[in-house]
């Protein structure tokens, strides 16, 4: 891909965000809209600048309850799924209770937490891995089921270990939908947080500063706190995505990188050391297709 193509791609969706924040000012102008309904996009940057200091610290626990209940859903998520693909039992014991499970409104689901976990850190990092673990375990277990039967079945013959046909068959076939589940998870985590801190916090957050600023009816306040919210989510869609791209390179591209050879300095011997005959075998094929091993020159 070249240079300006490259560019391109990467400008496109930054014009689309600073279009919609273009958009949104001429609305409130064009249509006089009142500033107590919608504030305009200068009033809410306005509004985040002159709380910065209480919204940092906001938005740093926000940030904490997000990552850790994100990575704790990953990764209970995929050890599930992992379990559920290997043990049919547990697949049709556990898997309708998952289903089951997420017919509860996350709401709801919110005190009991705070009965058996109390206020705090957990019940909101329990909020967030609750809404991020059913997408990982869908979709792992999806990519588990789709694995190519062949590759198993050479593997079997070929006595293969059950570990080393994990690691190296089954777990490459996880890598995308894996990461579809991941996609959506960083962005639902941030809802998670938010009302986590709304049912069960002593805590300072993002979620208690809008329920704060929204009560004091102070507009431009929860227009940007609305905003960092955004910026979270949109920041760990990203993330993921980067992660993706560094694990599938295959999607991205579809010719090898090319690596370009480092110049030797000048005078340096250029030429490549030949292999000893004598401390190697030749393995030759002969016309009816048995193996034979060549004489030892």
């Amino acid at each position: 891909m070249s240079g300006w193509r490259r560019a391109a791609r990467l400008a496109t969706p930054v014009f689309a965000v600073v279009g919609v924040f273009v958009l949104w000012d001429l609305t409130v102008r064009v249509f006089d809209v009142k500033p107590y309904l919608v504030p305009s996009p200068a009033s809410t940057f306005q509004a985040i600048a002159d709380d910065w200091e209480i919204l940092r610290p906001y938005t740093w626990t926000t940030v904490t309850e997000t990552v850790l209940g994100f990575v704790l859903g990953a990764v209970v998520g995929f050890v599930l799924a992992v379990l559920m693909s290997r043990w049919s039992l547990v697949q049709r014991v556990v898997y309708p209770l998952l289903v089951g499970s997420q017919a509860i409104p996350i709401v709801a689901i919110g005190f009991p937490l705070v009965i058996l976990l109390g206020y705090g850190l957990r019940p909101k990092v329990s909020i967030v891995a609750f809404i991020v673990f059913f997408p990982v375990v869908v979709n792992v277990l999806d990519g588990l089921a789709n694995v190519d039967r062949d590759l198993l079945n050479l593997a079997k013959v070929m006595s293969g270990r059950p570990w080393r046909v994990f690691l190296l068959i089954e777990l490459p076939a996880t890598v995308t939908p894996l990461f579809s589940a991941l996609k959506l998870g960083a962005t639902y985590a941030v809802t998670g947080a938010v009302l986590g801190e709304w049912i069960a916090t002593t805590t300072r957050g993002l979620g208690n500063y809008l329920l704060v600023q929204n009560s004091r009816l102070n507009t431009d306040a929860v227009y940007g706190a609305v905003l960092l919210l955004t910026a979270i989510g949109v920041s760990g869609f990203l993330l993921v995505l980067g992660l993706e791209r560094l694990a599938t390179p295959w999607r991205s591209r579809s010719t090898a990188r090319r690596w370009r050879r480092r110049t030797p300095p000048a005078g340096a011997d250029v030429t490549e050391p030949s292999a000893d005959p004598a401390m190697s075998a030749t393995v030759a094929v002969s016309e009816d297709g048995s193996r034979t091993e060549g004489d030892r020159s």
